[in-house]
C-alpha cells in the first residue's frame, strides 16, 4: 500500500507540520489490531536510537497515512447471506493463488545490509532512513485494515475473510523488513505506540476500496521501475533492499488484483456519474501526492542515486498506473495531455516555496500568513486539474463499453 491521500484542496503545498482535513480520533487499541511482533520482524538486540513516536506519528497532507473505515458496512456490502448473488468465482481464483504465498522464502537478508548501511554517509544514508521509515509506516498501516477486515468478515465471507488475512499476511512481512532495515543504522519504530498514537483517517468501505486499489496498482509501477532500472545500471544499487523490489512488486499486483476483483463484484462501485467521479478524484489524489512526494528535496536526492531522474520517473509511473487503472474505472484523467504535466509542475513548485517557508526561523503564525497565497493557487491549480479533459474507459465486465475520449 502506497499513497496518502487528501482532499482536492488539501493535495498541493503545506508546510511541513500543517495539517488539515476530516480526521477520525486515535481510536482506542480495542478497534485496531494489536501488533504481533512474531508477524513483524525478528527480535534481535541492538543498540537502537528509537524514532520518537511524535515524530513518527506527526501527519502532514503527503505523509503516509493510518486508514480506518465502517467495518460493519464493508461486511453488509460483502455479507454472503444478504448478497446471495455475489459474483464469487474470481475471487475464489485470487485466494487461491495467494495461498500459494510465492514470497514465502523471498524476503531473505545477508550480511551485505549491515556493511551497506554503513557504508551510507551523509544525505544519502539520512534519505534512505527516511525510505524505511515511510515504508515500514505505510506497509504497517495495511497490515492493520487488512487484519482487521479478516476478522470482521470471517462469519459472513469466509473466502474475502481469508484473503485479507493473506494480504495482512504480506503487508506485515514488508513492514517487517523495512523495520529490520532501520536496525542496520541502529534505528527502531516502536509499531506498537505508533498504533495508539497515530491518527486515523476515517474513509466509508467504497473509498477504502478505490485508494488500495490504486495505492497498489501504483506501488507495482514505482517498484518494477526502481528495480528494472538497477537492473540495468547495477553500480546505482546503493542499498540490497532495492533488489527485493521484483518480489515486493509481485505482491503489490496480486493485491491490486484482489482489489479490482472485489471493486467488480460489487458493479455499482464502477458504475454511472458517481463512480466516475469518484473514479477521476481518487487517482489525482495519488497523483499529485506522489507527484509532490517524489519531487521534495530528500526524495529528489535518493531517486538520483539510485540513477533516476524524478521527473521522467514520476512521468512513467503515472502513465503506465493511468492505463492499469483504465482496464477497471470508468473514468480517469487523461495524462497524455501536457497541460496535466504542467500543472503538476506548478503544483510542485508551489509545494518547494511553502516548504522553503517551512524551514525558515519564522514563527508558526507567520509561516502560514505566508503559506496561505501558496495554498490558494494550489486549490485552483487541483479544480483545474479536476475539470480537465479525461479518458472514459472501464471494464467491460462492469459496463460493457470500451475506452473513449470526450
Amino acid at each position: 500500500m502506497q499513497a496518502a491521500i487528501g482532499t482536492p484542496s488539501q493535495l498541493a503545498a503545506a508546510p511541513r507540520g500543517l495539517t488539515a482535513g476530516r480526521r477520525a480520533a486515535p481510536l482506542p487499541r480495542s478497534r485496531v489490531a494489536a501488533a504481533d511482533p512474531g508477524d513483524l520482524a525478528d527480535n534481535a538486540e541492538f543498540e537502537d536510537k528509537r524514532i520518537s513516536v511524535n515524530e513518527a506519528a506527526k501527519q502532514t497532507i503527503l505523509t503516509p497515512r493510518f486508514y480506518t473505515t465502517d467495518f460493519e458496512a464493508m461486511d453488509d456490502m460483502f455479507s454472503l447471506e444478504k448478497n446471495p448473488g455475489l459474483p464469487m468465482e474470481e475471487l475464489t481464483a485470487v485466494l487461491q493463488e495467494l495461498r500459494r504465498d510465492y514470497n514465502k522464502r523471498s524476503f531473505v537478508r545477508s550480511e551485505l545490509y549491515a556493511s551497506a548501511a554503513a557504508a551510507l554517509t551523509g544525505d544519502t544514508r539520512r534519505v534512505m532512513i527516511d525510505f524505511l521509515e515511510r515504508a515500514c509506516t505505510t506497509e504497517f498501516s495495511g497490515f492493520l485494515m487488512y487484519k482487521e477486515l479478516g476478522r470482521k468478515l470471517q462469519g459472513s465471507n469466509p473466502v474475502l475473510a481469508e484473503i485479507f488475512s493473506l494480504l495482512a499476511r504480506d503487508e506485515a512481512r514488508h513492514a517487517g523488513f523495512a523495520h529490520k532495515g532501520l536496525t542496520d543504522f541502529n534505528m527502531t519504530l516502536d509499531l506498537g505506540c505508533l498504533t495508539s498514537e497515530r491518527t486515523y483517517t476515517f474513509f466509508k468501505p467504497k473509498f477504502i476500496l478505490y485508494a488500495t486499489y490504486l495505492s497498489e496498482v501504483i506501488g507495482y509501477w514505482r517498484y518494477i521501475t526502481i528495480y528494472r532500472n538497477l537492473q540495468r545500471t547495477p553500480d546505482r544499487q546503493t542499498h540490497p533492499l532495492f533488489e527485493m523490489f521484483e518480489s515486493w512488486c509481485q505482491d503489490e499486483a496480486r493485491h491490486g488484483d484482489f482489489l479490482a476483483a472485489a471493486l467488480k463484484a460489487r458493479p455499482e462501485l464502477l458504475r454511472g456519474m458517481r463512480a466516475r467521479l469518484w473514479g477521476r478524484f481518487f487517482c489525482l489524489a495519488v497523483y499529485c501526492t506522489m507527484y509532490l512526494n517524489d519531487h521534495s528535496s530528500q526524495f529528489r536526492h535518493l531517486y538520483e542515486a539510485l540513477g533516476l531522474e524524478v521527473t521522467p520517473f514520476c512521468r512513467h509511473v503515472i502513465t503506465q498506473h493511468n492505463r492499469s487503472v483504465q482496464r477497471l474505472f470508468p473514468e480517469v484523467p487523461d495524462v497524455e495531455q501536457p497541460a496535466f504535466w504542467a500543472a503538476l509542475d506548478r503544483l510542485a513548485a508551489l509545494n518547494s516555496a511553502a516548504q522553503a517557508i517551512d524551514a525558515t526561523s519564522a514563527p508558526t503564525w507567520l509561516k502560514r500568513l505566508r503559506t496561505l497565497p501558496l495554498l490558494e493557487r494550489a486549490a485552483a491549480e487541483c479544480v483545474r486539474l479536476y475539470l480537465a479533459p479525461t479518458k472514459r474507459c472501464g471494464s467491460l465486465d462492469v459496463e460493457g463499453a470500451g475506452a473513449y475520449r470526450y
